[in-house]
């Protein structure tokens, strides 16, 4: 699909890795609809790009539903907005796991339900889930996230089989420990020895291709991290003792600590 003169909507844009792909897709030509919580920094990103902002908690019900009235001409729906949620789950209060559902997974199964059925009216469009590689295998004190991107990865591949033939595409991006912003950087975590990182940058110019190429899943990360999340994904018993292994544990550890600093 041509993303030039598309109508984009993009979540989770005051974060990271969301600002580094608004830059990319509107250096593309794209007309970009903005959204975040942190109106501070969406409406100075939005006036410097040329796009239109929306604020809005995707938390918020009401809200969510408000967003998609306001997106209903999306031609490419970018859906990246998502909470870190590292962290043992029985140190979560009921309210805080309620939470990152419904950022992390129900609010872009319900962007895509609602914006869809106008792009297969008009025969093209694209419909882009951020995930990461923990929606391909399990880690050690992740398994709130793994949950919810898990379910991502599999929403994404099954909406894309029941598209088919539309014109309407759908992919799964996902990447791996992104080391220059986004929640692995802000929670100051070290990867584990030997693992290597990926760029922002390299986040966005692999979602440009997810679209214009209509490709169903795109990994971003080092050969040894696509690797082992591939077989890590077969062969989960055998992951587990290899994280372990590998100091996994320690990583989820600092990224749970990093991460309740920063709420």
């Amino acid at each position: 699909m041509r993303i030039g003169g598309a109508t984009v909507l993009l979540t989770g844009a005051t974060g990271g890795i969301g600002q580094s792909l608004a830059r990319a897709f509107a250096a593309r030509g794209a007309k970009l609809l903005l959204t975040g919580r942190r109106e501070e920094v969406l409406r100075p990103l939005a006036d410097r790009l040329g796009a239109r902002a929306v604020v809005a908690d995707l938390a918020d019900r009401a809200q969510l539903d408000q967003l998609i009235a306001e997106a209903a001409e999306t031609d490419i729906l970018i859906a990246n907005a998502a909470l870190p949620s590292s962290g043992e789950v029985l140190g979560y209060a009921a309210d805080e796991l309620d939470r990152a559902l419904e950022v992390n997974l129900h609010a872009p199964l319900q962007l895509a339900r609602a914006l869809a059925p106008r792009m297969v009216a008009s025969g093209s469009g694209h419909i882009v889930m951020i995930g990461s590689l923990s929606g391909r295998t399990a880690s050690p004190g992740a398994a709130l996230y793994n949950a919810t991107k898990f379910g991502l990865r599999g929403f994404a591949l099954g909406l894309r089989q029941d598209l088919y033939g539309t014109g309407v595409g759908v992919s799964v991006v996902q990447p791996g420990f992104v080391r220059d912003t986004g929640m692995f950087a802000d929670s100051g975590a070290t990867t584990p020895p030997g693992v290597r990182t990926v760029s922002a940058r390299q986040v966005a110019v692999a979602t440009l291709r997810a679209i214009e190429r209509d490709r169903a899943e795109v990994n971003i990360a080092p050969l040894e991290l696509r690797l082992g999340s591939a077989l890590g994904g077969l062969f989960p018993s055998l992951a587990a003792v290899a994280q372990r292994g590998a100091g996994a544990d320690r990583t989820t550890r600092q990224l749970s600590e990093g991460q309740r600093h920063n709420r």
